[in-house]
């Protein structure tokens, strides 16, 4: 029987759930933890906000769009060649950890930190020689080439921030990570304040998002390693790499979540080079501000991948499937409420919002309903992927990441150009809903198969 018309076995009616949530020690850690992350990261966005609106107002749809452009560039071509090591820590490190073998852990995050490392660098010289190209190509700007290359040396102050990040979730200290967050979102709010009340030009507002995500690499970095330390002894780091078993299902794992993050990055998150490659960065413009105001969906939802993934993690290393599957009820439930609550609300003030940014951005509305109906669908799902990741099944993602992906970009050329940016909202909500509903679909039959194994 397909596992998703098992309504006995996977109910997730909101009611039921509730009734379930008081007295669970797994979901009350998860909730604590995320609820700590949550606060840090809410300032964080709140503060993104603000300096995005500031931005808007003082750049004009066209400068704001070239910022998107520009800072979207080196995030996507960062995460082409990376390799996820906070996925690989998490798996593979908690594994490890959960049978106190810490030499095997220390092992594990020295590779991927020197692979992380090795990655950033030439993502930075990526940038550098095709710096032109894209300055032609996608920002259709002259003269911004020097500001590709600039910041593009945030990758070299983010040389291990992915790798961090796992070694926190690892340890249960994810929280810091919101810390560290918040500490970069000040500094970087308060340049674009600064430049927004002395009429800053575009580079100023470079140069602030630069400051910002060098202070989030540095201070990720600086923070793991001091409780990686505490944690693992201050000789970790002389670990042999050769002493890891299963090298190779640990290269597959890391050449998967790559080919992953390259298909999600292609077709889902460098939406603002696709629409200045199609149209203009005036359109990129108007498309950011929609797409960040959708972003906000990402507030609570973030935190509880951070928490919920270890979690997760643990119940399948002790195989524990009844519970697993209680579990994903339960935060299902709960990300149900919240996100349901959230898009009734910027579907009704959906165009005050907009107009924060300025009144001419309120024609970008028709695209925040159609990103809303499929970011809403994605985060109240959130948990998709990081459950075949952890049940080892990380080729089914790409699998449906890649057949999707390339439906909604072989759509997107005949349609972005005829019918703008709106068209490209409508084909990421088509990708969310048919990639994000297979993944579940394929997580919840392999737990079923799992708990009937156990049962015989």
């Amino acid at each position: 029987m397909n596992a998703l018309a098992a309504p006995e076995r996977y109910n997730f009616r909101p009611m039921s759930i509730l009734s379930r949530l008081a007295g669970d020690p797994l979901l009350g850690r998860v909730v604590r933890a995320s609820a700590s992350l949550l606060s840090n990261n809410s300032i964080s966005l709140g503060l993104s906000v603000v300096q995005s609106i500031l931005v808007a107002r003082l750049l004009g749809p066209a400068g704001f769009g070239l910022v998107a452009i520009i800072t979207g560039y080196a995030s996507t071509v960062n995460g082409l060649l990376s390799f996820r090591m906070s996925e690989l820590v998490v798996r593979y490190g908690g594994e490890y950890l959960e049978r106190n073998e810490t030499e095997r852990t220390a092992a594990l995050v020295k590779a991927a930190s020197l692979g992380e490392a090795l990655v950033s660098t030439f993502a930075f010289l990526f940038i550098a020689v095709t710096a032109a190209l894209a300055s032609q190509w996608i920002a259709r700007t002259p003269g911004t080439a020097v500001l590709f290359v600039m910041y593009g040396l945030g990758l070299l102050a983010n040389f291990n921030t992915e790798t961090s990040s796992g070694v926190l979730q690892m340890l249960d200290k994810i929280r810091l990570q919101g810390l560290v967050n918040l500490v970069q979102s000040l500094l970087t709010a308060g340049l674009i304040v600064f430049a927004f009340f002395t009429k800053g030009n575009l580079e100023f507002v470079i140069y602030a998002y630069l400051a910002g995500k060098i202070v989030l690499g540095l201070g990720m970095f600086s923070v793991a390693l001091f409780h990686l330390t505490k944690r693992l002894g201050t000789g970790w780091w002389r670990a042999r790499i050769d002493s890891l078993p299963q090298i190779g299902e640990l290269t597959r794992f890391a050449f998967s979540s790559n080919l992953s993050a390259t298909a999600i990055l292609v077709f889902r998150e460098s939406e603002i080079l696709w629409v200045g490659y199609f149209l203009t960065s005036e359109a990129a413009g108007y498309y950011k501000a929609a797409y960040a105001i959708i972003s906000l969906l990402s507030v609570p939802a973030n935190p509880f991948i951070l928490t919920t993934y270890p979690e997760i993690n643990r119940l399948v290393v002790q195989k524990a499937w009844s519970r697993l599957r209680d579990f994903l009820k339960k935060i299902t439930g709960i990300s149900a409420a919240y996100n349901l609550a959230l898009a009734l609300g910027f579907a009704l003030f959906g165009r005050g919002l907009l107009a924060i940014y300025g009144e001419q951005y309120v024609v970008a509305y028709p695209a925040l309903i159609a990103l809303l109906i499929g970011f809403t669908f994605n985060y109240i799902l959130f948990w998709n992927r990081p459950l075949l990741l952890t049940l080892g099944l990380p080729g089914f993602p790409l699998k449906a990441t890649v057949t999707a992906g390339f439906v909604k970009l072989a759509l997107a050329f005949p349609l972005v150009p005829r019918f703008g940016y709106v068209a490209e909202a409508a084909l990421l909500s088509m990708y969310y809903i048919t990639s994000v509903g297979a993944i579940v679909w394929r997580g919840l039959k392999e737990i079923r198969r799992n708990e009937d194994r156990a049962h015989h």
